[in-house]
């Protein structure tokens, strides 16, 4: 729901070269977007900050200033509200019927004399109608308000404490400052994914709007929060074909899923450490001199009987290809092994680089996103000759396939 309307309302940013990420909204979505939209809103009002209203009353023989502050909105109704595309011009939305039930506090000043108390107020039967207009502006995508009109049915006032049965007759002066309080906030235009990486959706055109959708093309590049800068590799330009029974589709090309993994690869998170205790007992195989003793004669000899420990981490950035009902990785990774030592301290023994090529498939299955791929060949290289001969190793698998499956 987040994603619907984050599309619906970002902000003008500059042009990239190719988008990686294109989202059409259909008019079925649009509608749907609607039906959601009433309880969506009654949300965020609740949590809005209200500003304080400060002025001053003429009462004939000096001025009253006063401030209206710490106003929430405790309860709020409305009906609709109603979204619909403007052919050329963007989207026109309205809110009817919108009443809200507000409590807050108000202090007074005149002269020496100072007094305060709570208040409540009611704004009803309030009536909002806005067209978005999104234009290109030199080479950047502006969003303008060509029309915005509004109705407040009615605003009323009730002062409690301190010498509230004052001010009560001035209760339409207090009215008509708070009836001009409607404000819009800006949506960023950079997602945080997670304490690591972030997701630019900067656009890179002005959005198409048509009577049955809204398309809007989007950098979608992912950066990382430590040391962002831009991959070695440039996006291409991509078509597709969206589904007007759907309510918004979404394509991304590979550059999405590369950059993806070059954010994450310069954030220092794709690697882990491993050691003995994080293999399961059960399992014959073990990370000690004793074992690979069986493949490096010299372990055993030199180190009898260490526990040891490796670091797996990605050389390179992994490179996805998407093909015609295909997916096409190439990971370059590495493993450093240790000896751990009776103090603690780590001996290193020798790296073992690999370079493995996958290939498969993945599709959406009752709701999840699900792929299978098969190994198409591996390169290990030993890479340590003063502890033992340097080695390659290549296989080629044709049947060995890993499962995976996303919610």
């Amino acid at each position: 729901m987040q994603l619907i309307f984050l599309f619906l309302m970002i902000l003008p940013q500059t042009y990239a070269d190719y988008p990686a990420l294109k989202a059409v909204l259909s008019e079925k979505g649009l509608r749907d977007v609607s039906e959601m939209m009433g309880v969506w809103i009654q949300s965020k009002l609740k949590s809005t900050e209200i500003p304080e209203v400060r002025g001053g009353v003429d009462i004939g023989i000096g001025t009253v200033d006063y401030v209206i502050s710490n106003m929430h909105i405790g309860q709020c109704s409305m009906s609709g509200p109603s979204l619909e595309f403007v052919k050329g011009s963007g989207v026109s939305v309205e809110v009817s019927q919108l009443s809200l039930a507000i409590k807050g506090h108000w202090t007074t000043r005149f002269g020496i004399i100072h007094d305060g108390g709570s208040l409540d107020l009611a704004v009803y039967n309030t009536k909002i109608k806005t067209i978005l207009e999104l234009q290109d502006d030199a080479g950047r995508l502006s969003i303008n308000t060509i029309f915005c009109g509004d109705n407040v049915g009615g605003v009323h006032i009730q002062f409690h404490g301190g010498a509230s049965f004052f001010f009560q007759p001035f209760v339409s002066h207090f009215s008509g400052q708070i009836s001009k309080m409607i404000h819009m906030k800006e949506i960023p235009v950079n997602i945080s994914m997670d304490q690591y990486v972030y997701l630019s959706v900067l656009l890179t055109s002005s959005p198409a709007v048509t009577n049955q959708s809204f398309e809007l093309d989007m950098k979608g590049e992912f950066y990382s929060n430590s040391s962002p800068s831009e991959p070695p590799f440039f996006p291409s330009k991509f078509d597709f074909q969206f589904e007007e029974n759907y309510m918004l589709s979404l394509a991304a090309s590979e550059f999405l899923v590369n950059s993806a993994a070059y954010a994450y690869l310069s954030s220092e998170v794709l690697q882990i450490n491993i050691n003995d205790s994080m293999i399961p007992k059960n399992l014959p195989f073990h990370l000690n001199t004793s074992q690979f003793g069986a493949f490096i004669p010299q372990l055993s000899t030199l180190y009898p009987n260490m526990e040891m420990e490796v670091l797996i981490y990605a050389s390179e950035t992994p490179l996805f290809s998407f093909n015609s009902g295909a997916i096409d990785v190439n990971v370059l990774a590495a493993g450093k092994f240790s000896v751990v030592k009776p103090d603690g301290k780590l001996v290193p023994l020798f790296r073992l680089d690999v370079d493995a090529s996958f290939s498969g498939s993945a599709q959406i299955d009752q709701k999840h996103l699900t792929a299978a791929f098969k190994m198409k060949n591996c390169c290990l290289l030993i890479d340590r000759p003063t502890l033992v001969p340097r080695t390659i190793l290549v296989f080629c698998l044709c049947h060995f396939c890993l499962p995976f499956s996303q919610p």
